[in-house]
């Protein structure tokens, strides 16, 4: 909801699509303010990506293949891991910045666009505070996915843990 404003249309582009494909999960205990970071930062970074990709397409272009965020979540063959992806089909990643995409500092972002601290904190959030993975697929000049991985039990008795709901 906090970015749905970035997905409207403007004088530049079309809106971008947003794609749910929610499965069936049982509530997750995590840490759900972190988790909400955690989303909130690679859908900002799914946006920027499409709004990059877009750079020197006219309108009409955008609208013939229009730009799109897919967000999936399911869970793991062995029903131990719940699953959420994060698609886009912008620009993508070529493989020298993907082998540093979580490194601390480490921004693709123009002078004062961006801190590089983003996915850096989001890996430490699922890794060391959830037991969890982050991967990231990309394919440059096709989009990028993200793949978070979260184990469905809980992690620890803790009274700041919350769900994760649709």
């Amino acid at each position: 909801m906090i970015l749905k404003h970035r997905l409207k249309a403007n004088e530049s582009r079309p809106e971008i699509v947003a794609i749910t494909d929610y499965g069936s999960l049982p509530q997750v205990e995590c840490f759900a303010g972190q988790m909400n970071q955690v989303f909130m930062n690679l859908l900002a970074n799914a946006i920027d990506a499409l709004d990059e990709s877009n750079q020197g397409r006219s309108f009409a272009q955008i609208q013939a293949n229009p730009n799109q965020i897919t967000i999936k979540t399911e869970l793991s063959q062995n029903q131990q891991q719940c699953v959420i992806r994060i698609q886009d089909n912008g620009i993508g990643m070529t493989d020298v910045v993907k082998q540093k995409i979580f490194e601390h500092l480490f921004t693709t972002k123009g002078v004062g666009q961006g801190t590089g601290v983003g996915l850096a904190i989001a890996r430490q959030i699922v890794v060391e505070k959830h037991a969890g993975t982050l991967e990231v697929n990309s394919t440059f000049g096709q989009g990028t996915e993200f793949v978070i991985s979260i184990p469905v039990k809980a992690l620890a008795s803790d009274a700041k843990m919350g769900t994760i709901r649709k």
